[in-house]
């Protein structure tokens, strides 16, 4: 596993990572999320060996990334921010030069060039110029140069930046497919990402862990996790409380829709786990023979919860800018 231990690096009298700890293990594939300036690619910086801690400790594998950077770094792919490439080399002329760096020789480097282009859907560009590609080919380009020699642990730094949504897709299928044998830590700012690819997702801001769980976990952060939206027609408010409160699983009711003979509430549960209240207000309208357009459990907004964590207390407390989170990390 990766394993960061009281990581703490300073610029001048900013604490740009403040004393953070996390351990990453094979088979999983971490999203790691954050505000602009949290900390983000500064904590990647430190693990790949690309600049040093102030202190704590970093160990990938058995290997200590202080007191053993060759063997430590051997073991892991990078894929650094903005994608740098040498701009005069050509697609195929730069995963060639990075093979031989990563010690790959003869057929060996070939395989793994090949492999890396086909990978990474560069077969079209493999003869052009880096500074003539798009931006989407340039990431995939340092993509491809991160996976050359079949990394242990992958560390990803915005991955899918400048990708179009087809190739969004393919680099994210990518990630989660290696992340059932390695340990991947990727960051992103795409919460649509973090839902679709991620194992577990770390929250940092302001240099320290605000949050650590999977994406479900996350999402049942959110205060109206578990909760039911039914809409009714030809029924009035009034008539649908009094017979949603006969409900034993539920346990508050809030209007949020009353118009021309359509009311909408949320129902919230007393056990917030239980399928429970679901099942009685599915039985409750087809006995009353209500005509519903909606009937759906609300499984949290990750993006609400992320916002309440990161923004600041003055703005976490407005109403108008969303539900007000409490957050217990």
């Amino acid at each position: 596993m990766i394993k960061i231990e009281n990581l703490v690096k300073l610029f001048g009298s900013k604490r740009a990572v403040d004393d953070i700890s996390f351990t990453v293990g094979k088979g999983e594939v971490l999203g790691f999320l954050g505000p602009n300036g949290a900390g983000k690619s500064t904590t990647m910086r430190m693990i790949t060996g690309f600049i040093p801690p102030d202190s704590g400790s970093i160990r990938v594998g058995e290997f200590n990334m202080l007191t053993d950077p060759i063997r430590a770094k051997q073991t892991l792919g990078y894929l650094p921010e903005n994608a740098p490439l040498y701009t005069d080399m050509t697609v195929y002329g730069f995963l060639n030069f990075a093979a031989e760096l990563r010690g790959l020789r003869g057929a060996d480097r070939k395989k793994a060039v090949h492999s890396a282009i086909e990978t990474c859907f560069l077969e079209s560009v493999i003869h052009q110029n880096v500074d003539t590609l798009s931006k989407g080919f340039r990431h995939r380009a340092c993509f491809a140069q991160s996976i050359l020699h079949d990394p242990e642990y992958l560390i990803l730094d915005e991955p899918t930046d400048g990708l179009d949504p087809n190739q969004k897709h393919e680099v994210r299928s990518l990630i989660r497919n290696m992340g059932k044998r390695k340990a991947i830590i990727f960051s992103t700012h795409i919460l649509e990402e973090v839902l679709e690819v991620c194992t577990r997702t770390i929250i940092i801001d302001r240099g320290s862990i605000v949050a650590n769980g999977s994406p479900a976990q996350l999402k049942a952060m959110h205060p109206d996790f578990g909760s039911i939206l039914i809409t009714v027609r030809n029924v009035t408010e009034a008539e649908l409380r009094e017979k949603l409160k006969t409900l034993a699983a539920a346990a508050q009711i809030e209007s949020v829709k009353n118009k021309e003979e359509v009311v909408t509430l949320r129902v919230y549960p007393k056990d917030k786990n239980s399928s429970g209240l679901a099942a009685q207000m599915a039985e409750l309208a087809i006995q009353s023979g209500w005509k519903f357009d909606e009937l759906h459990t609300d499984d949290g907004r990750l993006d609400e919860v992320f916002r309440a964590i990161t923004l600041p207390d003055t703005v976490k407390k407005s109403k108008k800018d969303g539900p007000v989170i409490t957050v217990n990390v």
